[in-house]
């Protein structure tokens, strides 16, 4: 869709969207790779190390097979199937099975607990379900209560009683299948938001989803793809980051991608595994390198394109690092569930300015908006706002009405992240709209305050919120895990507590400071400032 340039302003005054009316996910993200030429779509390495290659004709060909599985089984078009898988080769064969038959996906997480995945198989009324023997596990407990649910496909080396061996499935079923005909904007899949506040809301998307997410990660790729191009992710392809930003938008452009299923993040493994494979384009969440940083690995054998990251933004100091490590910038970028890849940056486009989010990615209308649609001055805070339409926007909610209502207000789509834009056209993230703290008179967001923590040599991680203070109205309170070599005590608090004094603003400092081993965190490494705030 871009084409590479130094000039980000016409690439962006240049761009049109180009949807087709008709698209099937399965055909742009597999089958026109899938040429009889055994091109290369996956390495997947396993707990042991041991490295499997899958072609993209090899993906077609199962893909169609378990499409026939779900047919023989009474399951068509717009039935949802639920994929409760980590990275692995089968996750993609179902979500694209799904895709090619016209029925609905719903990536789950692997670490989902019971209640988690009773909600969402409920409210979805998926029918069939792709799993391993830990989430059939997990599963058999709840299936009395879950009607809808009538067929489960568990991978592994026996199917339990009561489900379907996944591969075996495969192996008896015919490899000719005809992808139905879909539009554009026919559902595809459900994604459910990370669920900050009360019941997560399902995210419903249709086949353009993936290509309004193409803009933003070949710029901030810097503009993938390129030959010898191979992604990789530690980002579960259960969420939007992982499933759509890493997998199927690389695959829409042929590029291969290495999945691994790892227990948890390991700093050290990560470099080592770059290395091996000679990865080139990564999706590193900004935890992934705050604990890479922290761990002070470095690998002379890792040699990075690109490093694509967001869901909060770095700051100066991990920029610095990541500079200093991979010899490349990380490109942030912004969006949510909803509406995804908004903002984005490209360092050979424009200067990255620490703390920024960077520009508006082309095709999006951006802007920082009042609850009521209503577009602000430059340097204004408030909302940040999508113009819309636009591919990349879901459908609706799934089955909620009233929340996909308020969603929206004038001709923007509301992201509830509150920004803001300043002159040279730079987004700067300040918090969610619940998240920003109100103390003595002045709306104060936590994200400053945790970047100026993180400056802190005895600071490896740090969440902050507002708790209920008598006179202040909510005081400030910061959540630290100190680095290896530093011991907690009151001096240490007070030596923070007058950096960020000293380094920010009187009225921003904590007041109080709590230390702990770690901090309560969503899937995607979201800090859940709700937890912490229920705590005080």
């Amino acid at each position: 869709m871009l084409t590479e340039t130094t000039d980000y302003e016409k690439l962006y005054r240049d761009f049109r969207w180009d949807i087709p009316e008709r698209l099937n996910l399965a055909t742009v993200c597999c089958d026109r790779h899938a040429d009889g030429s055994k091109r290369l779509a996956l390495i997947y390495v396993d707990e042991e190390g041991v490295a499997t290659r899958t072609s993209f004709d090899e993906v077609a060909e199962l893909s169609r097979r378990f499409a026939n599985v779900l047919k023989a089984d009474g399951l068509g078009r717009g039935d949802r199937v639920a994929v409760f898988l980590s990275q692995s080769l089968e996750l993609p064969i179902a979500h694209l099975a799904a895709f090619r038959s016209g029925m609905v996906s719903i990536p789950l997480f692997a670490l989902f607990g019971e209640d988690a995945l009773e909600f969402r198989l409920s409210n979805s009324g998926a029918k069939a379900i792709v799993t391993d023997e830990a989430g059939w596990q997990k599963l058999a407990r709840i299936r009395d209560r879950l009607p809808d649910l009538r067929h489960v496909y568990v991978i592994g080396d026996r199917a339990p009683a009561g489900t379907k061996s996944f591969w075996a499935s495969l192996e008896a079923a015919s490899s000719e299948f005809t992808t139905v005909d879909t539009s554009s904007d026919d559902p595809a899949l459900i994604i459910y938001t990370s669920g900050t506040t009360g019941n997560p809301k399902g995210a419903l998307h249709a086949h353009r989803v993936v290509l309004g997410h193409l803009p933003n990660v070949e710029m901030c790729h810097d503009f993938l793809p390129k030959p010898g191009d191979l992604m990789w992710t530690p980002a579960d392809w259960a969420w939007i980051g992982g499933l759509i930003n890493a997998l199927l938008a690389g695959w829409y452009h042929g590029v291969p991608i290495v999945g691994h299923r790892a227990r948890k993040f390991d700093s050290e493994a990560a470099m080592q595994m770059m290395a091996d494979y000679g990865i080139r384009n990564v999706f590193l969440p900004p935890t992934a390198l705050k604990l890479m940083r922290l761990a002070g690995v470095r690998h002379d054998g890792v040699r990075l394109r690109s490093i694509f990251t967001g869901g909060e933004s770095l700051g100066g100091e991990l920029l610095d690092w990541v500079r200093a490590t991979f010899g490349i910038d990380a490109h942030e970028v912004f969006g949510q569930t909803e509406c995804n890849l908004v903002i984005g940056s490209n360092s050979k486009l424009f200067p990255i300015r620490p703390g920024s989010m960077g520009k508006a990615t082309p095709g999006f209308d951006v802007r920082i908006v009042n609850d009521k649609g209503e577009e602000l001055p430059r340097g204004s805070r408030g909302i940040i706002g999508v113009r819309q339409p636009c591919p990349c926007t879901m459908i609706e909610y799934w089955k909620n009405p009233e929340a996909t209502a308020k969603k929206y207000a004038g001709e923007f789509l509301l992201t509830g992240d509150l920004g803001v834009q300043d002159e040279d056209g730079y987004f700067w993230y300040v918090s969610r709209e619940d998240d920003v703290i109100t103390t003595a008179g002045y709306r104060v967001g936590p994200s400053e305050i945790e970047h100026t923590l993180l400056k802190h040599p005895a600071v490896a991680m740090a969440a902050v919120v507002g708790i209920p203070d008598p006179v202040r109205t909510e005081a400030i309170k910061a959540w630290i895990v100190l680095r290896p070599g530093f011991a907690p005590d009151d001096a240490l608090a007070r030596e923070i507590q007058e950096f960020v004094k000293v380094q920010l603003a009187a009225h921003e400092y904590p007041r109080f400071v709590q230390f702990v081993d770690s901090l309560p965190m969503t899937a995607t490494g979201k800090v859940l400032r709700r937890e912490l705030r229920a705590l005080g």
